[in-house]
């Protein structure tokens, strides 16, 4: 049980490291002094720091799954925007993977290997999302436009935290956006398509978060 803890623990700091400071900037022994143990009790439970990103991860993976599994069920705008939400909520806890994309991919190319695959999950899920929407009448979209559209949708949520960082800061705009209103955004790309009916919640999002 105190070695599933510690684990535990230093699982918990590392990916709190690495979402403040980026993988790069973060070593093992960094790890070890933040969680309070000594460097060989870390190597004890994770030999590498690759294995540490390994094992968040799978949590990362683990954390998508149902939402890409349920997408093509998504027919209707509330539902929508609520899928989009708890993706957010999802790349904004292991912001890291999306955001050192680069890193990963040179320094591990095997796990960088799987965040490729994970993306091309997010697109498979993407497009059902959208034809289910197409299906249910919530959008008006051709076959080729709702592909675009589940390009787009992917390429938002993959690279919205690169984005952030771009951003100037302002005393209107937080350090980081809120899901919800990255949600809105996204949303957002599917208005163009969005029937007469459906166009209602679109208006009830707009003014909770532009208000």
């Amino acid at each position: 049980m105190a070695g599933t803890a510690t684990r535990e623990k230093i699982l918990q700091t590392s990916l709190a490291l690495f979402n403040a400071q980026g993988l790069a900037a973060v070593s093992t022994h960094r790890i070890a002094a933040e969680a309070g143990i000594s460097p060989g009790n870390l190597h004890y439970h994770f030999n590498t720091r690759e294995r540490i990103v390994e094992w968040l991860l799978r949590r990362f993976e683990d954390r998508l799954a149902p939402l890409n599994a349920a997408a093509g069920e998504i027919r209707a705008l509330d539902d929508l925007w609520l899928a989009l939400h708890l993706r957010f909520e999802a790349i904004d806890a292991f912001r890291f993977v999306y955001r050192d994309m680069g890193y990963i991919a040179s320094e591990h190319p095997a796990l960088g290997q799987r965040v490729q695959a994970l993306t091309g999950e997010s697109l498979v899920a993407a497009q059902a999302l959208c034809e289910s929407l197409a299906e249910a009448g919530v959008i008006q979209a051709t076959p080729e436009q709702a592909r675009m559209l589940a390009l787009q949708i992917v390429f938002t949520t993959t690279c919205w935290l690169g984005f952030e960082q771009m951003v100037p800061r302002s005393d209107a705009m937080p350090a980081r956006a809120d899901p919800g209103l990255a949600a809105y955004y996204t949303l957002t790309l599917v208005s163009p398509y969005v029937s007469r009916d459906s166009r209602a919640y679109l208006d009830y999002l707009r003014v909770k978060y532009l208000r």
